[in-house]
């Protein structure tokens, strides 16, 4: 385990009522007594950052911890963009990955759990693991790049607690009384402390699932015909482009089954060697087959298909990939710009391009459907409140996608969240760091709106809260995927702001340029910024593009602007006397460019001058 080094450590537990429980550490004793509940807590004096250490609790039995460090333990939570795995990114990072070896940089991965009746007290489980070859595809992607510049730069040992929950908004991670503020959430959160409503919403789940997939198979014909086979009459399927949608093809949007077939020949030369499926991702779910045999399945659309093939499924000559696609809502198909490819060793054999399919079965859409352990409250009481007694260094938190449906209230959730966490903490305005949204979805060749926008702006509000940082991310991201791989750039990016708000390092560049201040003359907004570093740039020697501007009617046509010294002139013939500029506000501002010297991103804003 990592304990947090500078500040009083509280060593707590539980014992029986009114027992003496005594631990020896660093050849010293303290003691204390339980209290009627059995709650007993012991507190250290600051320690110098290293070891390890070992010490031994006595009560009415002894319990000896050992492998103790002392350095920086940082909670890492937010959804599934925290939550995603070194081994997600293995392929990325494989270079990375075979020379890690690291013990003082460490993991706890809290379990996912939620409760709406009250803060739990403890964890059921869980432990600490190290960087090492067997365990660091387990450690958040994100967290690991973090914690490794932060011990690359000061030599102190690092904690990561891995409080996370893939699709989580926020106020699921706020307490109930702090919640009060926002009475519609408040109010929801009182709902499920019902157990019977749980348990009748769950079941509800499932009988939908279950319902649906069973009609599904009864009636899919590909399930019936066996078009899973390596050998079949296909002559009468249709064919379309791979990767891409069904719904953009003459099938036209249905959701169902649908079957693809395509035919792979794999000369003599490559015969033998390792081989791997990449099916890019697909929307919703597959099961695939080679030759008749069956070779994987994904269950959800996020995962990336790679799927492992054994050594006899590949057979020199004709080869025939079967998959079977099932798309419960929405566009169904293979996302685009995803390796699509029979990997055979160091060579490939490229499967983009005509396959046939073939409808195997129509389905209405799969029912909406509730998803309990995202409601408020449920995982601050199960995955935060176990965790208040431990002295922490600080935050990082990467969440935001699951309230872009409203992303109006979002800086107002995220102000009481960090204050509540302070407040619960008590540890003064702890560092509270930030991932802003990433690029995602498809580009935009006109001024747009955006609740992704909106989002990314109301995090940039956030930092009004002292001692907060933003890692922009805009481009960092994926068009085509909500879990993008580049999860260095961001770990690199918090740790820039850590270096600044947690160690005080004044010689770091913590952010890009940050929105300040704007003001008109005559027919140019003039646009200054924060942490601008040696100076503004725009990537790459280009025009700088992105930024938009609008009068009184709030419709926004693209600028031209310019770098004067910190500052950006923004101005459109035709609008006389403009009031709103934005910059980089879209899903997905691809070739937004406004820098500074440290190569960091600007954040993206919106901001007008005052009326006169």
């Amino acid at each position: 385990m990592v304990l947090q080094r500078d500040a009083k450590t509280k060593v707590w537990g539980w014992a029986a009522p009114s027992e003496k429980v005594s631990l020896k550490f660093n050849n010293k004793q303290y003691s204390t007594t339980a209290d009627k509940a059995g709650n007993w807590t012991i507190l250290l004096p600051p320690q110098v950052a290293g070891g390890p250490h070992e010490m031994v609790f006595s009560a009415s039995n002894a319990v000896t911890v050992k492998d103790i460090l002392f350095g920086d333990v940082w909670i890492c939570s937010g959804q599934s963009n925290m939550e995603l795995p070194m081994a997600r990114v293995s392929d990325k990072y494989a270079e990375i990955i075979a020379k890690a070896d690291n013990p003082h940089i460490r993991q706890f991965e809290v379990q996912d759990k939620y409760n709406f009746k009250g803060p739990n007290k403890d964890l059921q489980a869980g432990q600490w693991i190290s960087v090492n070859a067997k365990d660091i595809y387990k450690f958040s992607a994100v967290a690991y790049f973090f914690a490794n510049d932060l011990y690359t730069k000061y030599k102190i040992p690092i904690g990561l607690i891995n409080s996370a929950l893939g699709g989580s908004p926020a106020e699921a991670w706020i307490s109930k009384t702090a919640l009060k503020s926002f009475p519609a959430q408040y109010q929801e959160a009182q709902k499920f402390k019902d157990d019977n409503l749980i348990a009748q919403i769950e079941e509800s789940n499932r009988q939908v699932n279950n319902s649906w997939h069973t009609l599904l198979n009864q009636t899919d014909a590909g399930v019936k015909q066996k078009w899973s086979g390596a050998v079949l009459n296909d002559a009468d399927w249709s064919q379309m482009n791979i990767p891409g949608y069904w719904a953009d093809d003459k099938l036209g949007a249905v959701n169902g089954s649908v079957w693809f077939r395509k035919e792979v020949n794999v000369p003599k030369t490559l015969m033998g060697k390792p081989a791997k499926l990449l099916l890019g991702r697909i929307v919703d779910a597959d099961s695939v087959f080679i030759n008749g045999v069956f070779v994987g399945t994904t269950s959800y659309q996020y995962p990336p298909r790679k799927y492992p093939l054994q050594n006899n499924i590949i057979k020199e000559g004709k080869n025939i990939i079967a998959v079977r696609v099932i798309s419960q809502s929405g566009k169904g198909g293979f996302v685009p710009d995803k390796p699509y490819k029979l990997v055979l060793g160091q060579d490939s054999l490229d499967l983009t391009g005509l396959w046939k399919y073939k409808l195997g079965a129509k389905m209405e859409p799969v029912p909406g459907q509730t998803t309990v352990r995202w409601k408020p409250t449920g995982l601050f009481n199960a995955m935060i409140a176990p965790l208040l007694n431990y002295s922490i260094k600080g935050v990082v938190w990467y969440q935001g996608e699951s309230n872009t449906d409203n992303p109006g209230n979002y800086t107002n959730l995220m102000k009481t969240l960090i204050q509540d966490w302070r407040t619960r903490w008590n540890q003064g305005n702890f560092p509270f760091i930030m991932v802003q949204l990433a690029n995602f979805m498809e580009t935009s060749d006109k001024p747009t709106e955006s609740n992704w926008a909106t989002l990314r702006q109301a995090q940039l509000n956030t930092l009004a809260v002292p001692n907060t940082g933003l890692a922009v991310a805009i481009d960092a991201g994926e068009w085509n995927d909500i879990h993008p791989l580049n999860k260095q750039t961001i770990g690199k990016r918090l740790a820039l702001q850590a270096m600044n708000l947690a160690y005080n390092d004044k010689k770091v560049i913590p952010s890009g340029p940050i929105f300040k201040s704007v003001k008109r003359e005559d027919n140019k907004l003039i646009i200054s910024f924060a942490h601008t570093g040696s100076g503004l740039v725009a990537l790459g020697n280009k025009e700088l593009k992105y930024f938009a501007i609008s009068g009184e009617d709030k419709k926004f046509v693209w600028a031209k602007a310019e770098i004067k010294g910190n500052q950006v002139f923004v101005w459109q013939e035709g609008i006389a006397n403009p009031v709103t500029v934005r910059y980089a506000w879209a899903d997905n501002p691809e070739g937004a460019n406004l820098y500074n010297t440290a190569q960091l991103p600007a954040s993206p804003f919106e901001a007008s001058i005052k009326s006169k």
